[in-house]
């Protein structure tokens, strides 16, 4: 069979991509190995969001004799949670099939190879194709002689799994995902101790939000130690034993330990060096404007392209690759736009520069805050923690936003339009907001940095 598009992948950035170039009028195949949605469908995004809306709405009862209502025996069977966090990757998976079914897609279901530019082989069989898309994503890293064992030792895949809730647990890395175990196993019951190399948590997040996660997640109960690192982890058949460093010099020892240090490009095995894709620090190299590789004809999105490692940011690279493919004039993915969300509670979310990046480039930044705690919708829900800061140009234009709290993740949404739109604060401080919402927040920080909010 001959196709002129063959994906590799069918996470969010591969089937994407494969309905896109379905709908311009290709003939598509998508070789998947395991199961149709990726890790994101399967293993990451949506699973991990499942467990963490079991979490939320947990600690909401517990709490909602705040709101003058009574729940008795209030608790939760962790199996259950998994299992219903299994379901919703099932759906998912499901979803995904539907998709190529409508689309015509022809699901290959195999182990890919490339043996020449313009074929592959699945599990030995050769597919012949004008184009290769490469969409094969990334893995967890392991620090240097800590390898994952599935468990004392744990992936997030694992985590996600587990037979029984653990007592204690340490996590290794305070990204995204750390951040988010975290909070989850936290809720539940765990004793949660969270370990980060770099002087805070949330490295790539905004100082002063990250500083205030820090601060809520130890009110909750989780050990937040930062400049932390890890040089030796011992393992017995009911414990790990972690030896610290750094200017953190001590030993953690709990049940369980939760590796979240960053993730690798899946590369091996496919035949890469064979046909001379350039590959550099675990990752495809690729022209940041059509994702070619190194060799015409086969191109690379997402995750297995290097960083951000973000669903959306595979997604959004997917469909301007094939569309360039298809011949088409789009515009490039707007690189400096792409939000970042970490669905914890409080949430976290952010757009463009961070408030130190910004003073670094040398803007001449101001800067506007509004704390949910003068926030009506906030008080009437109960959610007042948090805040919404904006970094602002000379001229008004946005050069970041950074959320913490409510529904900092679904907000985020009106910045980075306002920020790919190149809009100035004019535009958004005319734009009327609903009251009460979340979202008229976000015009009172603009409003703040120029010294006219209503509200504070």
């Amino acid at each position: 069979m001959s196709y002129d598009l063959a994906v590799i992948g069918s996470g969010p950035g591969g089937y994407q991509a494969a309905v896109r170039a379905a709908q311009l009028g290709m003939k598509v195949a998508v070789v998947e190995k395991a199961e149709l949605g990726g890790i994101c469908g399967n293993w990451g995004c949506i699973p991990t969001k499942a467990l963490l809306a079991a979490a939320e709405l947990l600690e909401r009862m517990r709490g909602c004799g705040e709101m003058g209502l009574t729940a008795n025996e209030v608790g939760f069977d962790f199996a259950k949670v998994i299992a219903r966090s299994r379901k919703v990757a099932d759906q998912q998976a499901r979803g995904v099939a539907y998709l190529f079914k409508k689309n015509k897609i022809e699901h290959i279901k195999g182990t890919a190879v490339l043996r020449k530019p313009r074929a592959l082989f699945v599990d030995g069989k050769e597919v012949s194709t004008k184009y290769i898309l490469m969409a094969t994503g990334a893995r967890p890293k392991a620090l240097p002689g800590i390898e994952h064992d599935g468990d004392r030792v744990l992936s997030y895949r694992e985590a996600m799994i587990l037979p029984s809730l653990p007592k204690t647990l340490a996590i290794i890395g305070a990204g995204a995902i750390g951040v988010e175990f975290a909070y989850f196993y936290s809720v539940l019951g765990t004793k949660v101790t969270l370990l980060e190399a770099l002087p805070r948590i949330l490295p790539i997040e905004d100082e002063e939000i990250a500083q205030a996660l820090a601060k809520s997640f130890q009110k909750r109960g989780i050990e937040v130690v930062t400049s932390a690192t890890v040089e030796k982890l011992e393992k017995s058949d009911k414990a790990v034993k972690i030896s610290l460093g750094g200017t953190a010099k001590r030993t953690i020892e709990a049940e369980r330990a939760l590796l979240a240090v960053g993730v690798r490009g899946n590369i091996e095995g496919m035949g890469l060096e064979d046909v001379g894709i350039k590959v550099e620090r675990n990752f495809i190299v690729v022209d940041k404007r059509s994702y070619q590789t190194s060799v015409k004809g086969v191109f690379a999105i997402g995750d297995v392209a290097g960083p951000p490692w973000l669903a959306h940011k595979a997604s959004a690279e997917g469909i301007v690759c094939v569309e360039r493919i298809a011949g088409k004039t789009v515009a490039n993915v707007p690189y400096d736009a792409i939000p970042g969300c970490t669905y914890c509670k409080p949430e976290v979310a952010s757009v463009g520069l961070t408030e130190q990046a910004a003073r670094a480039a040398g803007h001449d930044v101001k800067v506007g805050r509004f704390p949910l705690s003068a926030s009506g919708k906030a008080r009437a829900v109960d959610d007042t923690e948090g805040f919404v800061k904006v970094v602002l140009g000379k001229h008004g234009e946005l050069l970041g936003a950074h959320l913490l709290g409510g529904t900092a993740t679904d907000l985020v949404a009106e910045l980075t339009l306002m920020k790919s739109a190149e809009l100035t604060v004019d535009e958004i401080v005319a734009t009327v907001h609903a009251h009460p919402t979340f979202a008229e927040n976000i015009k009172e920080a603009v409003e703040a940095a120029y010294g006219h909010a209503i509200d504070i």
